[in-house]
This record gives C-alpha cells, structure tokens and sequence, in this order.
C-alpha cells in the first residue's frame, strides 16, 4: 500500500485530499496551527516552516508519496521543496506532487496556456512557483507531478465564502470584467490526484475546467443562483479581454475526471439549493 504525506493537510486543499485518499491508503498530513483535532489525528504531524525541519517528518513517515499543498513564506517553502526533492531523489520508489498555479503564467495574458508552455510569471506568487518547479524538473520525470490550478472555488472555498459575507454585510465584491479563467473545485483535484496516484501518471498536468469563462459573469451566475444580492466593483486592468487559464492538451485526464464551468457553479450552489428546499418543504 503507498504510503503518503500529505504537506498542508489541514488546508483548505489539503484536507479535502487527505479525505479523499484516507479510505485508500496509508495516509499522514502536516498542520501548523494547533488544534484539539489535530492533536489528537496520531497520523498528524505539526510542521511550522519556519522553524521546523521536514527531515525529522519524513524520516519517521518514510513515505513512498508526497503533496505538497503548503502555505506560507516563500522562502521557507523554497527550502523545505529543497529538502524533499533530495529525499525523493534517494528513495527509489518515492515521488513528489505538487500543487503548483495558473499564476507561473501571469506574465502573459494574450491565450491561455497548455502544460508545455514556457512559464512567464509577474507576480511574486507566480515567480515563487515556478522557482519550485524548475526544482522538481531537475528530478527523472517518474519522480514527480506538477499539478497546476486555476481559480479554486466549491460551497466551502475561502472565494464564496467570501462573497456570500460581501452580500450578507452589502459590501462590495471585487470582479474583473475582461479577465477570462478557467477554474475548478478542491472536491474534483482530490478525485483527479487519486486517479493520478492509482495510474502512477508522470508530468505536468493542468487541473481546471475544460472550457473558460470571464471573471466577472462567474461570480454573477453564481451569485444569481444563491439568489443573493451583491454590489459589484468592477476593475479594469486593460482595454482588452486577457487570459488567466489553463487548459490541457498533453496530459487530458479521462472524460469523467474532467469538469466544465457549470458543474464549478453548481458545486458552489447546490448545498444551498438542498437547504433551501428542504426549508419549503
């Protein structure tokens, strides 16, 4: 059975995978911050990136798989990528997933872009991520899986979350209008990182939606559809439309690991139509 440590389980992210994986296999996660349910979770370890060593959690761990979903200093993170590309380097059976953005190509807005394509980040974020990439393409390809993410949404997502507090307190909602992304929900990422793990895949893999939206006309169909008001504010960063996406073209996951737009928008929604039912019923 593979044995996986799963760096950042207690995130948003993160711990949807470690539940999705759990029933499957051996799992073990990270936390920083302490808490009742993760002192008690004996497969849980405490890791603080900038004071902890990630030698002593692998050593015990000794695990066959890694995901990286970590949050935090960029520099910290940098390191600590440093120190499990070298442990997976010397285990033989041992690779490394990690999460990586749609943001290594904020740099350039003119199409959306393909796994191959020449990273071009702008941002810090950005720059960060693909810092940690060109770590992992120093390893044999069978070593490791680069696993880009558009715009994360889903019923529990920081982003709704915050707009249905926007709407709750009439404050106003940020929204790009000329800004065309792809996007996907933690739920579907879980279900392709099992799928990913199961066939023992290799490379990078774009995990977003097969279709794109604009910005703005995202967030307005979803907000239609939790039948909540909100005050638009609107922000233009160019004339243009421009592209923040990511879509697959090399590695295409089988068609019942895919998602589309509007299954994002009804994944983000449908909670709230089953309460709202259930209260007319």
């Amino acid at each position: 059975m593979n044995k996986i440590l799963i760096l950042g389980a207690s995130g948003f992210i993160g711990n949807i995978i470690y539940k999705e994986l759990l029933p499957y296999f051996d799992v073990y996660g990270t936390y920083r911050t302490s808490t009742k349910e993760f002192e008690t979770n004996k497969v849980f370890f405490q890791y603080d990136l900038e004071k902890d060593d990630i030698d002593t959690i692998l050593n015990t761990v000794q695990p066959n798989i890694i995901i990286s979903s970590l949050r935090g200093n960029f520099n910290a993170q940098f390191e600590t990528h440093k120190q499990v590309s070298a442990y997976v380097m010397t285990r033989e059976n041992c690779k490394l997933l990690f999460l990586s953005t749609v943001n290594v190509f904020d740099g350039k807005y003119e199409f959306p872009s393909y796994e191959n394509d020449e990273q071009k980040a702008k941002s810090d974020y950005g720059k960060f991520k693909v810092s940690v990439e060109k770590i992992l393409q120093e390893l044999p390809e069978y070593k490791y899986n680069i696993l880009r993410l558009p715009l994360v949404l889903g019923v529990n997502s920081p982003r709704i979350l915050q707009l249905k507090q926007a709407a709750k307190h009439k404050a106003s909602f940020e929204v790009w209008p000329n800004l065309i992304i792809s996007v996907t929900t933690a739920n579907k990422i879980a279900q392709q990182i099992h799928y990913i793990i199961n066939k023992n895949k290799n490379g990078v893999f774009h995990l977003a939606s097969n279709d794109v939206i604009h910005y703005d006309d995202l967030f307005s169909e979803i907000s239609d559809k939790l039948g909540i008001s909100l005050i638009f504010k609107s922000i233009f960063s160019s004339n243009d439309d421009v592209y923040l996406a990511i879509l697959s073209k090399e590695n295409k996951l089988p068609k019942n690991y895919r998602i589309t737009v509007s299954q994002v928008i009804e994944d983000c929604t449908l909670k709230d139509e089953i309460i709202t039912l259930k209260n007319k019923l």
